[in-house]
């Protein structure tokens, strides 16, 4: 595969639904290689890839309830159960309507849609306006909604806020990845969405592969550790012919690692309060875990020690940081624990339990001469499988 047709395949990873109105040269690029980038998606993930004139649609298969990937604001934070609330009522009702509809009209359409669903909403206080804001301008960034005349970001401050709309409506059938008829419940929606033939062991693999930053032996089923086990040289070239991520192996598992720093949706470290208060946050929690055990590669932490380290690093570091922070403790030790979770540092188990996986390690940087003391402790994260 060329370098252009890869850089196409990794654009559709990070983003599957590319509009050819918002992104014409990368929609050329990728129609220029679709014959290469189709059977390349659907021999190695199992992922289908559609390419017309207007849009080019990667139905890429989800992860499980495990995964988190959640859809974020402009504000970078993750969508409330409220914002995913709207955006479901809003494309119910978006293809029942015209061309253009004014923002009055669609807010009415979806307290209809709210009310037949036996869902209690009201746009009486601001958060809720907010949440259908959020809502309207995923679906703007998606390209399934054109702002013609005025912005629906008014609409936050005063319910009589108007904006015309332009809905297209290829886009908005091409949202969904898979039909909604035969699915009961949202539980079973995951389930199905993330499922696979029982012998494509290997798609289901190389898709945590791809889709996370680290995949740990200990989490996957037998068969797929087997399976990885054995292939995983050879999935290391195939990984980097197709999308130019390198594979790092140790013995407890293997990492993709991007050389470009751009196939990510969750960067970390980073710059930012939050960022540099998760950062430090690890750092302590490894210092304060003891031993990793030998099987699962996991050491218990509680959310009330996240809170007292973030207490703690909010009154250190008060001038520095953001004052919303550094003023509510409780809701910057709320936002570290979601950002590690997020990064797959901190694991949530069945029984809510958290537990920190022994590659956060990795952030806790210490001079070279203490190094032996916690070598027993580390081994595992340095040893080259054979």
């Amino acid at each position: 595969m060329n370098d252009e047709a890869r850089e196409a395949g990794r654009q559709l990873l990070r983003t599957p639904l590319i509009v050819a109105a918002l992104q014409p040269e990368l929609h050329r690029q990728i129609r220029r290689h679709a014959d290469e980038l189709g059977p390349m998606f659907r021999k190695y993930l199992g992922y289908r890839l559609a390419v017309d004139a207007r849009l080019a649609r990667l139905y890429k298969a989800g992860l499980g309830a495990s995964e988190r990937r959640p859809l974020r604001r402009a504000s970078k934070a993750a969508f409330s159960t409220r914002d995913y609330t709207y955006l479901a009522l809003v494309c119910s009702v978006l293809l029942s309507t015209g061309q253009q509809v004014l923002l009055s009209s669609l807010v009415a359409d979806v307290e209809q849609a709210a009310v037949e669903a036996a869902i209690a909403l009201s746009q009486d206080s601001r958060n809720e306006r907010l949440a259908f804001v959020h809502a309207l301008r995923q679906l703007i960034a998606w390209g399934a909604l054109v702002e013609e005349d005025g912005s629906v970001d008014r609409y936050s401050d005063g319910g009589t806020a108007e904006a015309l709309l332009t809905i297209e409506r290829d886009v908005v059938r091409e949202l969904l990845s898979r039909s909604l008829r035969d699915v009961a419940d949202p539980e079973e929606l995951v389930r199905a969405a993330a499922d696979v033939a029982p012998e494509a062991v290997r798609h289901r693999v190389r898709r945590r592969i791809v889709e996370c930053p680290v995949v740990l032996l200990v989490d996957l089923p037998e068969t797929e550790r087997t399976w990885l086990r054995q292939s995983q040289r050879r999935e290391a070239q195939l990984l980097d012919e197709n999308f130019g991520l390198r594979l790092e192996i140790r013995a407890e598992g293997v990492a993709a690692f991007d050389p470009a720093d751009e196939l990510t949706d969750v960067y970390f470290p980073r710059d930012g309060t939050v960022a540099q208060a998760a950062l430090l946050t690890v750092s302590a929690l490894v210092g304060m875990a003891g031993a990793f055990e030998v099987d699962s590669g996991l050491a218990p932490i509680t959310a009330a020690a996240i809170k007292e380290l973030a207490v703690s690093l909010a009154d250190r570091h008060g001038r520095s940081w953001a004052q919303e922070y550094v003023g509510r403790p409780d809701r910057l030790a709320e936002d570290v624990k979601e950002m590690l979770l997020d990064t797959g540092l901190v694991v949530r188990q069945e029984d809510g339990e958290l537990r920190m996986r022994a590659v956060a390690a990795r952030y806790a940087p210490e001079p070279l001469d203490t190094i032996e003391t916690r070598s027993e402790r580390l081994e595992s994260l340095f040893l080259e499988a054979p």
